[in-house]
């Protein structure tokens, strides 16, 4: 990387309310030669609203790889650029991923400059297990394909993030119902940051029904927090379960159970009633 050469900086912008924007990704705003923007118009208003005016170039999911070269080229040159989503984080679930793999390849530097993030702030104030979790995106538009996908995650321990629009979010939970069963615990963050932000964490079945009765909580961007299932197996347990069933075609029940024990560390009595349970 020589000295002379310009930086990608992946600039958070806010996700509703504008005074959420960092001081950081203000500077960084003014100091770069052009903005990389998903939607040029929408992130055009946010800088006419900083007081900023700054070049822009389109960059979005159907242009992406072919503005990439460009774009690596001005680094070259010696031009700072930053990359912004029309919300949150560059990257996550938005444009970005191919510029940044380019530009590191092409040994320029990429700076992140953090700040809001829908998934983060959704997690943060659901009330729903945030120590591990996975975020799956936005789900496929057709049911067909919605319920398979859901149907690959319904031994998920963590918590499974999602995001949905409004002309799917209905559709979207009665299949997480159909899937994960009505008692699932599930948050919906919807418009979050702005005017009418609702956050309710609740049962399947409640929050189909209070979605069904109100139909102002289905407009909006939304965030889908679905509890993880509390019956998976961890890692670990799906282990010890394998050297207990690999033992049981030599040894009775007990001594399997009492030998895997000991090689797994897992618990004698666990390790027993799961084989019972499979027998």
């Amino acid at each position: 990387m020589t000295s002379n050469t310009g930086v990608l900086y992946v600039v958070a912008t806010p996700i509703g309310n504008l005074a959420d924007i960092s001081e950081r990704a203000k500077s960084i705003l003014e100091l770069v030669d052009f903005v990389a923007a998903e939607d040029t118009r929408h992130s055009g208003r946010l800088l006419q609203h900083l007081g900023i005016n700054k070049k822009l170039i389109s960059l979005h999911d159907h242009n992406e790889r072919q503005k990439a070269a460009t774009i690596v080229q001005k680094l070259k040159n010696g031009q700072h650029i930053a990359l912004v989503s029309d919300a949150g984080t560059p990257l996550i679930s938005d444009p970005g991923y191919h510029l940044v793999r380019e530009v590191r390849d092409a040994d320029c530097k990429v700076v992140p400059i953090p700040g809001a993030c829908a998934l983060v702030a959704a997690l943060s104030a659901s009330g729903l297990a945030t120590d591990r979790f996975i975020f799956e995106g936005f789900l496929p538009a057709k049911s067909g394909a919605r319920r398979k996908h859901l149907q690959s995650l319904v031994n998920e321990a963590r918590s499974i993030v999602f995001y949905e629009s409004t002309h799917r979010i209905e559709d979207s939970l009665k299949d997480m119902e159909s899937i994960f069963g009505d008692t699932r615990l599930v948050t919906i963050a919807r418009e979050l940051t702005k005017t009418f932000e609702t956050i309710k964490t609740d049962k399947l079945s409640n929050i189909i029904k209070w979605i069904d009765e109100d139909s102002d909580q289905k407009r909006g961007e939304f965030v889908v927090i679905a509890s993880g299932n509390p019956q998976a197996l961890t890692a670990d347990e799906s282990e010890s379960d394998r050297v207990v069933d690999i033992l049981m075609t030599k040894l009775p029940l007990a001594q399997a159970t009492s030998l895997a024990s000991e090689i797994t560390g897992q618990r004698k009595k666990g390790l027993y009633q799961r084989a019972l349970d499979r027998k």
